[in-house]
């Protein structure tokens, strides 16, 4: 019997095809993200913005109405339906979207307003979410958490021995909720794996998976997912920078994770991300066809 894919499994699969890799652009319509907090709270913004990622060639767009910097404090469900509603509903008309939150209610909201996935930072803490996602026929990406972000002191600090051999902790602690969701209804072909670099983890952890990013598709039938843009464990590379200024990291870790096999990457530079991946592409067009690199892959 044929699996059945979702329509975020459709768009991944097509951009695979395209680039190697899917590119996820960051939609934070929030006051307090760490990347780029307020800049499209307001309504208008957020619509422009949703327009802007998807003409710098996202492939999906992730739209989450809460902060997941260390230390940000929990939003109600109807907080974070009055940020994100009318922006999920104005994207899902355009484009493949996840929601990106930890309440069920507001995953079951925005599924109705169109959504295709329910992106899920928390590792399945509200077993509710994956009940609401089941009936859907979305997908699920659980995202590796030991703990909410409100209780992070700060970025990247968590005990370096926490972990005794990163990639096998973070399987074993995924493979037990992604279980649980299974059990709960949700297909196993509709979950996504993201390591979740930054939570609950030292930025040498957050290092570690992404190096070793090969090793932990290898060991997985599900697409995995990397959130690398412009995260803290960057700075192992320049220290001082601020989250603005960490593209050229965050842009080569894209690339590292898209030739490791990684499905999904989530970015907040589409644009020079995209020319990157695709650059990569054609310089690696094999000898004697080169008529495919005179093929532009081209933005949205």
């Amino acid at each position: 019997m044929a699996v059945r894919r979702t329509k975020f499994q459709e768009a991944v699969d097509a951009a695979v095809l395209k680039r190697g890799v899917a590119l996820m652009g960051v939609c934070n319509v929030t006051p307090d993200s760490f990347s780029d907090g307020g800049r499209h709270l307001a309504r208008d913004a957020a619509f422009a913005h949703v327009e802007t990622l998807l003409a710098e060639g996202a492939d999906i767009l992730d739209i989450g109405g809460e902060s997941t910097r260390p230390g940000a404090p929990a939003v109600p469900a109807g907080e974070q339906l009055e940020r994100v509603l009318e922006v999920v509903r104005f994207a899902a008309a355009r484009a493949v979207v996840s929601i990106d939150t930890t309440s069920a209610a507001v995953a079951a909201a925005c599924l109705d307003a169109g959504a295709h996935a329910v992106n899920d930072v928390s590792l399945l803490a509200d077993e509710d979410l994956a009940k609401v996602t089941a009936g859907s026929g979305a997908a699920l990406v659980l995202s590796h958490a030991r703990g909410p972000q409100e209780k992070m002191e700060g970025f990247g600090r968590w005990p370096v021995s926490a972990y005794q051999d990163v990639v096998a902790d973070v399987l074993a602690d995924w493979e037990s909720k992604a279980r649980r969701a299974t059990e709960l209804g949700v297909p196993r072909e509709a979950l996504v794996m993201d390591p979740g670099l930054g939570f609950s983890k030292a930025s040498r952890h957050s290092f570690e998976l992404l190096r070793r990013a090969r090793e932990l598709v290898a060991r997985l039938d599900v697409p995995v997912l990397f959130g690398a843009s412009r995260k803290s464990f960057l700075t192992l590379v320049d220290r001082d920078a601020p989250p603005t200024e960490r593209v050229g990291a965050s842009i080569m870790a894209a690339v590292h994770a898209a030739r490791s096999g990684v499905k999904i990457v989530r970015v907040h530079d589409v644009r020079a991300t995209r020319q990157a991946l695709d650059l990569d592409v054609v310089l690696h067009v094999p000898v004697g066809h080169a008529d495919r690199a005179d093929k532009p892959l081209g933005g949205g």
